[in-house]
């Protein structure tokens, strides 16, 4: 019941006339993001974080939160209608969704999206009002040791659980930890890593980081790939389910925003990974598994309600720890930062407007958009009749210029642009950036935490396992770096018995 209390609370914060309108603001960024290809929600959460720069906090986090889900409904429409996925969770929905448009079905494929993305995306908000003020009572009793293990816990989890290679994820966390070292030492006042240079004294500030290695690194791939599609047209009499369509799909929706949710709270996972494993299951569960790949509504369904599902799913760790889900949680996550508040266990108590606001704005977001993709989705499909090489200069005029407002120095506008060859060169090497952005977060609660502890223990390691509390966490940490091992050793076994059984065929 304080749960409800709270959410009603946070409706009278989320209902503001402010509030709302850049709730709309948000949605309506997000899924134009969203539909252009090769930029995605994280991207253009870091490319408008400087547009939040004077707003209230609160107002601030309602419109980055509704680019990031707005995203998710958004990257639909370039998967139906192009085959080209606006943003990696829309890859499945692109496998069966174009299908269906070149078989005239294009009006049920985004409509039953945008009905998946919107049942799912409200029963996960709902998960999400109830699950984090739990796991943020229990996360009060952490003390410095608990503070640096659960810090690399998100990141060896972000490394193990995410997509591509452990190796090159832990890589790319280590590269962040350096860059956050850059700057004065938080304790002891002496410059580090600075090479006389007073620019660096303060340190290297997310902003640029982010603006680089998200926004202007897709940009310069999607220069690199641009190519002119003609999309399928869809027309809003088309956009009607039947009822045997939504007697399909119903089961579906529930299987893949179950799955959504679940995957979302996994640091690293994120929606591309749940969208993917809810294919695979509907697959499994279908009674029809061979229009899987040419056609099935019911795969369109389990894909976009699990990556709508994961995106809210992956707010229940960063509100309630303060460690991100997904790449862009972390940028919402330097969002508190930036705007001066701390992120942790500490938030709901500290500042419960903002949190419960930020949750009520998202059921009023996911109705904005149920409404806006239904009868409005031909509207937004036009916009990809737009050469996306007419977009790039004024993507990246914006980018720069929100990276010299930060600081009015264009030392600022020189690091995004290094940012952005480094993402570059990160995406063209197949190394996830998500790990990289989330140790520049994550370094200076691990930084301090750490030090703080050996100052109480005298030195000594035996503190991050005296506890009950911290030695689960150790364990935790133990068992995510042993995971792609074990995955590894147990994917040659099953290769072997493969070839074995081959040969004893042959």
């Amino acid at each position: 019941m304080d749960a409800l209390a709270s959410l009603a609370q946070g409706f009278e914060v989320a209902l503001t006339p402010t509030n709302l309108l850049f709730v709309f603001i948000g949605v309506t960024l997000g899924q134009i993001i969203g539909a252009l290809p090769g930029i995605g929600p994280s991207a253009g959460m870091a490319l408008l974080l400087p547009v939040t720069f004077g707003l209230e906090p609160v107002t601030a986090l309602v419109m980055l939160s509704g680019i990031m889900y707005g995203g998710m409904y958004g990257g639909t429409l370039t998967s139906v209608l192009v085959n080209v996925p606006g943003e990696a969770a829309s890859v499945m929905t692109a496998v069966d969704g174009h299908q269906l448009a070149k078989q005239g079905r294009a009006g049920a494929a985004l409509s039953v999206s945008a009905i998946g993305s919107f049942l799912a995306g409200i029963a996960a908000v709902t998960a999400l009002v109830f699950l984090t003020p739990a796991l943020s009572a229990f996360a009060l009793s952490f003390s410095a040791p608990e503070y640096f293990l659960l810090a690399l816990l998100g990141i060896t989890a972000t490394a193990s659980l995410g997509t591509g290679s452990p190796v090159k994820a832990m890589i790319a966390a280590m590269l962040g930890l350096m860059v956050a070292l850059v700057g004065t030492d938080p304790i002891q006042g002496t410059s580090r890593l600075t090479f006389g240079s007073l620019e660096l004294l303060e340190g290297i500030d997310f902003l640029p980081v982010a603006i680089g290695i998200f926004g202007i690194a897709e940009i310069l791939v999607s220069m690199e790939q641009s190519q002119h599609v003609e999309p399928i047209r869809t027309r809003l009499r088309e956009m009607w389910l039947t009822a045997k369509d939504w007697k399909d799909c119903r089961m579906a929706i529930l299987r893949g925003g179950s799955i959504g949710f679940v995957i979302g709270l996994m640091p690293g996972a994120g929606p591309t990974v749940a969208s993917l494993l809810s294919y695979v299951v509907e697959k499994k569960a279908s009674k029809h598994p061979e229009k899987f790949g040419r056609g099935a509504l019911d795969g369109v369904a389990a894909a976009e309600a699990a990556n709508n599902s994961a995106a809210h799913g992956a707010l229940v760790p960063m509100l309630a720890l303060g460690i991100p889900g997904s790449a862009s949680t972390a940028v919402l996550l330097a969002a508190l930062v930036l705007l001066g508040i701390r992120p942790g266990p500490q938030l709901l108590t500290d500042q419960s407007d903002l949190v419960w606001g930020l949750i009520a704005s998202m059921f009023v977001g996911n109705f904005m958009l149920l409404i806006m993709n239904l009868p409005l989705a031909p509207l937004f499909a036009s916009i990809l009749r737009i050469p996306y090489d007419y977009l790039v200069p004024g993507i990246l005029l914006i980018s720069l210029v929100g990276a010299y407002a930060t600081s009015l120095s264009m030392f600022n506008v020189g690091l995004t642009l290094l940012f952005g060859m480094v993402g570059y060169l990160m995406i063209r090497a197949d190394i996830p950036r998500a790990p990289l952005v989330l140790a520049v977060v994550l370094a200076q609660l691990m930084e301090t935490s750490l030090r703080q502890s050996l100052m109480l223990s005298e030195g000594s390691l035996s503190i991050f396992v005296q506890r009950p509390l911290s030695a689960l966490l150790a364990l935790l940490i133990v068992a995510s770096l042993a995971l792609p091992a074990f995955t590894v050793v147990m994917s040659r076994r099953a290769a072997r018995r493969a070839r074995l059984a081959s040969g004893i065929t042959d």
